[in-house]
């Protein structure tokens, strides 16, 4: 896949560490060729991405960006539209959910754990669309990171499950949206990988021994996998794909 996004340059918005699913698409998109732009929340997640960008060899610009404040993200967009008048593409890799609303019962959810899961990780999207469109001027991809929480019952998922299925919903509604455009909106649900925000999941560990048991390839999957995923869906190699859901869970989601 060497040169397969070469001259490309994509906004990566989402990495918290070199666990998060946002960096293998990075991982995935600098092999690729393509130029990136990381944005970040707060100074402390700053100082951890020019860590993992200077031991990976990435030169990248690096914008604040706290996407749970509107202004926050205009001052990102107008930051990055000095340095660039074009975009080929963002990936969306952000969620956020109380950890306290991540077990018990989903009747228990309070209206704030509620508002904030959904704020953070399906409004989120929407925000960062409207705010990255001006610069897809020959159109481009968007892409965010889903979970099959958000079509079935996962134990201890949640008020999660409810606000993914919320963003897959505005995946597709973004994409009829932007279609006219040439902008294409997917997402990858992918398998549980231990991410930090997975930390947060009760059980989780039960999780991954169900996936590698049950399965249709009997394991789990891994970053990389996702991250190449994303990567088809920011290329040309899906130029006739938008609305999409793209499951990379080992077959998982198949069985009933």
């Amino acid at each position: 896949m060497n040169g397969l996004m070469q001259g490309k340059k994509i906004i990566i918005m989402g990495v918290a560490s070199e666990r998060s699913l946002g960096w293998g698409v990075a991982r995935s998109l600098h092999t690729a060729g393509a130029e990136m732009i990381f944005t970040y929340r707060q100074d402390r997640s700053a100082q951890k991405l020019e860590k993992l960008l200077a031991a990976e060899g990435m030169d990248s610009m690096m914008v604040q960006c706290d996407v749970a404040d509107d202004e926050s993200i205009h001052r990102a967009f107008a930051e990055i539209s000095q340095c660039t008048d074009t975009v080929h593409g963002l990936v969306h890799s952000i969620a956020f959910a109380d950890k306290d609303e991540l077990k018990g019962e989903y009747i228990e959810t309070s209206r704030e754990g509620y508002l904030l899961a959904q704020n953070a990780s399906s409004y989120s999207l929407v925000a960062a669309a409207r705010a990255v469109r001006p610069l897809m001027k020959s159109g481009g991809s968007i892409v965010t990171q889903s979970y099959l929480g958000a079509e079935r019952v996962v134990k201890n998922y949640n008020v999660m499950g409810v606000a993914k299925a919320a963003l897959e919903a505005s995946v597709r509604y973004l994409a009829e949206d932007l279609g006219k455009e040439q902008i294409r909106v997917n997402a990858v649900s992918s398998g549980p990988v231990r991410t930090l925000s997975a930390k947060g999941v009760a059980g989780f560990n039960d999780i991954l021994g169900t996936m590698a048991e049950k399965a249709p390839l009997r394991r789990n999957v891994d970053q990389a996998e996702i991250g190449d995923a994303t990567l088809f869906f920011l290329s040309d190699l899906s130029r006739g794909v938008t609305g999409e859901v793209l499951h990379v869970d080992g077959g998982y989601h198949i069985l009933g």
